[in-house]
């Protein structure tokens, strides 16, 4: 029951326990409808266990109080919003910090440019995201040639085999996202294995210890973490330096070097990118070709698009605007898959939503994976359609719930590059097929992820 426990609540633990441990909460009660806390010491932790995860809570949650609701996580009051009307009611003129970036540096032990005034935190950010867009950019030939290779292998698999979508699209994402952040150093398989062993330990394990201390009982988990987030940041730092005496600017790491950032604060924005770039790469290409598996006729449209824009030639940063169909295919991937199913906010000054008043330093949950599948919002919210982006509606509320537009985490604009690639070269000279009988189950984490292994297979076209 402990095991389940921990699995079933880390999410919330990310999202709360680290965000009210750099922030400490006010303990006003908010008078928003809600549940009363069910143990005095944990709140409402037992009932987001009973649910089995933090997204399957807030959707109970919502069904029963409304789009606006509040619970309690140990004596501290949490609000929820659940619908886009509230969310665009929401003042919280928070937008120098990422709320993922934050729970993630906290949960890591890091916390160097935060708190440090809001002009030095808004100068990080855009370092971080002028980072990641300008290895995009030079360094688009390389992603090209890794899409290329893995296509390359499924074209000369048979017919009838079975490909296993999570293990090759994981290492696509940790080829594409070590190289194009650290540079030729990760050319070598040896290197990416090693560096994937301590980056799936070091995220198996983030959150848990906020449950109950469990990370401290167990002598061997918590050395095998600390060994695993030592040995990735003895690399990273060893990269920097590598890199900075060089003088090379090619990779995302040589734009920090450029800055004035330390040398601490250049790795833990290394770590923060190659954890998050991975996962939300590798799970947004998974989603993305299981949908497409089940659906021929979106297979075929899409095919359609990238003949009459791209002919036969390669995808191009320049093209991938005209590529609409293919953008409308990934925000479907994304809304269907509940890619990140929650994100949080400190609310920094007091806030009004309908007649319900947010007292500062309140955490504010955005309860996406909700909002994604309300059917007030999205027709026939459970079918994957990527036709309802052509309306204008769907969009603006897309945008407003941060998957597109200037609120784009850097990380997702990253996947979206590599997704677009990816299915550029794939779907004009394959088509996917789902696997009979197939059953997917999601587990709603930090980041929606199939529970077990996904299988599909290809076809030659033509």
């Amino acid at each position: 029951m402990l095991d389940f426990a921990i699995f079933a609540v880390t999410f919330v633990i990310i999202l709360v326990g680290a965000v009210l441990y750099l922030y400490p909460s006010s303990r006003r009660a908010s008078g928003i409808p809600g549940l009363n806390p069910t143990d005095e010491k944990d709140g409402n932790l037992q009932d987001i266990v009973n649910r089995g995860s933090l997204h399957e809570f807030l959707v109970s949650l919502h069904q029963e109080f409304g789009s606006v609701a509040s619970f309690w996580f140990g004596g501290r009051p949490v609000v929820s919003l659940g619908s886009v009307s509230q969310l665009q009611q929401h003042i919280n003129p928070n937008h120098t910090t990422d709320s993922f970036e934050t729970m993630l540096k906290s949960l890591l032990g890091y916390q160097s440019g935060m708190g440090g005034g809001a002009s030095e935190t808004m100068m990080r950010k855009k370092v971080y995201e002028s980072a990641v867009n300008n290895t995009l950019k030079t360094n688009f030939p390389l992603v090209l040639k890794l899409v290329e290779e893995l296509v390359g292998k499924w074209k000369s698999f048979p017919e009838a085999q079975h490909i296993p979508l999570c293990a090759h699209q994981l290492g696509l994402a940790m080829k594409t996202v070590t190289q194009l952040a650290l540079g030729e150093r990760f050319r070598d398989d040896t290197e990416v294995i090693s560096f994937r062993k301590n980056h799936d330990a070091i995220w198996s394990e983030i959150g848990k210890g906020y449950l109950d201390g469990s990370l401290e009982k167990s002598s061997s988990r918590k050395g095998h973490y600390e060994k695993a987030l030592s040995e990735m940041e003895s690399v990273l730092l060893s990269v920097a330096k590598e890199r900075k005496a060089q003088r090379k600017q090619t990779v995302f790491v040589d734009a920090l070097l450029q800055s004035s950032l330390t040398e601490r604060q250049i790795m833990e924005d290394c770590m923060v990118f190659t954890l998050a770039g991975c996962v939300i790469t590798a799970n947004l290409c998974i989603w993305a070709l299981h949908f497409l598996s089940t659906s021929e006729e979106v297979q075929e449209k899409l095919y359609q698009e990238l003949e009459d824009v791209l002919g036969s030639d390669p995808v191009s940063l320049d093209k991938i605007p005209q590529l609409r169909y293919c953008q409308q295919v990934l925000n479907e991937t994304v809304r269907t898959a509940k890619l990140t199913p929650v994100a949080a906010r400190l609310q920094e000054v007091e806030g009004k939503v309908d007649q319900h008043v947010i007292p500062k330093e309140t955490l504010v949950i955005y309860a996406l994976g909700v909002v994604l599948q309300d059917s007030d919002t999205w027709s026939t919210p459970y079918r994957f359609d990527p036709d309802r982006f052509e309306e204008e509606s769907a969009r603006k509320s897309f945008c407003l719930l941060g998957f597109s537009g200037n609120q784009t985490c850097p990380e997702l604009r990253f996947a979206y590059t590599v997704a677009t690639v990816l299915l550029s070269s794939l779907v004009r000279q394959l088509k996917l097929h789902k696997l009979k009988g197939q059953v997917i189950e999601v587990r709603s984490e930090l980041v929606s992820s199939p529970k077990d292994e996904t299988w599909i297979t290809v076809s030659r076209r033509g």
